[in-house]
């Protein structure tokens, strides 16, 4: 595990970028295969795989991108490392980044699903204000913790790692029609 977690370095110090995307991309995937498995109980001859490929697009095109690059403007918003800078970044996360954030992506996977736009509409407002809620009540602890314990290029793994969980929870919720 030492020795993956070194590499994990390696490549972080060399391609930051292409490595918090592909985490993203891989650890969504990963939330779809637990969701199909776990919670919904589909067993392996009923997996469908399309619709982990489709979790892992959007894991790679928007969320990867989307969160990394937000977590750099974070830095830029709000200076520093320490306790209160921690707690104002969660504050600005959580208020203004998190609810576009979950909407967007409600919306993506809807529109992947197939959906029109009229059930997409219908769809989110079914489903957007409790996958709010249920954000708040995971993601503020992660987040301060975050901030302030973990160095900038390492935070989208760090929420990408906990994000196992709730990926398990939005690809469920995404995709029960």
């Amino acid at each position: 595990m030492a020795g993956l977690w070194r590499s994990y370095q390696a490549l972080m110090g060399k391609y930051p970028w292409t490595v918090q995307i592909v985490t993203a991309g891989s650890l969504v995937g990963v939330g779809d295969v637990i969701s199909q498995q776990l919670i919904e109980r589909r067993g392996l001859s009923n997996h469908n795989m399309q619709r982990t490929a489709k979790m892992m697009s959007i894991g790679f095109f928007f969320v990867g991108p989307l969160i990394g690059g937000w977590y750099k403007a974070l830095d830029r918003i709000v200076v520093g490392g320490s306790k209160s800078a921690a707690m104002k970044k969660t504050l600005v996360d959580q208020v203004c980044f998190a609810p576009c954030f979950l909407g967007s992506f409600l919306a993506i996977s809807g529109a992947l699903n197939g959906l029109t736009v009229e059930q997409n509409v219908t769809k989110l407002k079914r489903d957007y204000t409790d996958a709010l809620i249920s954000n708040y009540y995971l993601w503020p602890a992660v987040q301060i913790a975050n901030f302030y314990f973990v160095p900038l290029q390492h935070r989208l793994a760090v929420v990408q790692i906990v994000a196992v969980t709730w990926n398990s929870y939005l690809s469920w919720k995404a995709n029960k029609m």
